[in-house]
């Protein structure tokens, strides 16, 4: 059954109740509205003028005329009650079926703008996604279900290009490597005065060109794995995985550290991965004698993690470029092991766990980013 035809059918069954519950109160109100004029007797007076005497039910003097004007009143009002059932059933009858018509028109009427929205939303595809149904009039539902829609349109579309350009990227980073090791071996393979030495020399270097390759391949994994959501959770400290982190990477740069206990609950590989891209960013991109302050605690009952560096000047508009994936603030240094999907990364992870992240260029240059957690329930 269509929409409209449910509809038709609603408005029709609701007619017939109210309908039939309206003939039902009239029909009571009758049956119990007291007594009715029942016999009209005419006389003639001596003086030539007619005498008119009216019996009213259970108002005769006699006993006799009293009980037939009962009767002829009980037979008169059942007669009376009959018809007005038979009639108000026969006019009920007409008034549903116009009803139902009415109910089909209206129902029409209401569900076309839903139709026409049907059919532009069937007419768009990937290709023409940026089109929008634009729906103008009063702020009604249906205008909110339409705008609703532009919103679903609008953030599919942005999906979409997020999508197009992280494969383009994607593709042109492994494509690098792949370029190298080509070289690489080619050079290996033509060169016929080629000496033991010369071959490990340049399987060095392609050792080191295979272990970009499966970092990158990796951080793509990572990102990828906690975009899809968490599949387990577990209680976590994040000043034990900052402090672990943070002895494990030997860093060059001064690290200052400030770890109070800070509980979690999530997944302990995420977050370590999260707390390690901080870290390895903050260290990565610093100045010569920089330093870096890891802080972890408690604030207003959620747990948080900061890391705040001394890199180079970051420009305010470039902070929400960088937590999109392949973007790197100097696309010019592409040998130093990043591929610019350190922060992507960190804010998949704390989107995954319901984090808030907070990116801030410092007036001195470097970042300050904030995580802070979910209470622990």
């Amino acid at each position: 059954m269509t929409v409209r035809l449910r509809l038709t059918l609603l408005y029709g069954v609701l007619f017939l109740l109210s309908g039939a519950v309206l003939l039902a109160i009239t029909y009571l109100l009758v049956a119990h509205g007291g007594g009715s004029v029942v016999m009209t007797q005419h006389s003639r007076l001596s003086d030539g003028r007619e005498d008119v005497t009216t019996y009213l039910l259970g108002t005769a003097s006699d006993e006799r005329i009293g009980a037939a004007l009962r009767v002829l009143g009980e037979q008169q009002q059942a007669d009376m009650l009959h018809q007005l059932l038979v009639k108000s059933g026969i006019a009920l009858g007409i008034m549903a079926v116009l009803a139902a018509f009415l109910g089909w028109l209206v129902a029409g009427r209401v569900l076309r703008p839903l139709q026409t929205m049907t059919v532009r939303i069937q007419h768009i595809s990937a290709r023409n996604v940026h089109e929008r149904l634009a729906v103008a009039g009063p702020r009604d539902e249906l205008k909110g279900l339409a705008d609703t829609v532009d919103g679903l349109l609008g953030r599919l579309a942005a999906a979409l290009d997020s999508h197009k350009r992280f494969v383009a990227n994607a593709a042109h980073e492994l494509r690098t490597p792949l370029t190298l090791e080509h070289a690489l071996i080619e050079e290996a393979v033509l060169d016929p005065a080629a000496t033991v030495d010369g071959f490990r020399a340049q399987f060095a270097e392609l050792m080191v060109v295979s272990e970009q390759q499966a970092r990158l391949l990796d951080s793509l994994l990572v990102l990828a794995t906690s975009e899809r959501g968490l599949e387990r959770r577990e209680a976590i400290d994040l000043s034990t995985l900052a402090g672990e982190v943070i002895a494990a990477a030997r860093p060059a740069v001064l690290v200052v550290t400030d770890l109070r206990p800070a509980p979690v609950a999530g997944d302990p590989v995420l977050v370590e991965r999260l707390v390690a891209n901080l870290v390895d960013n903050a260290t990565g991109y610093n100045v010569p004698g920089g330093r870096v302050a890891v802080t972890t605690g408690v604030a207003g009952g959620r747990s948080y993690l900061e890391v705040v560096n001394t890199g180079p000047p970051v420009p305010p508009e470039m902070v929400d470029r960088l937590l999109s994936p392949f973007q790197r603030l100097d696309r010019t240094a592409r040998d130093d092991g990043h591929h610019g999907l350190g922060l992507s990364i960190v804010q998949a992870i704390a989107t995954a766990h319901d984090a808030e992240l907070t990116v801030r260029a410092r007036p001195a240059g470097g970042l300050s980013v904030r995580v802070v957690f979910v209470p622990v329930v």
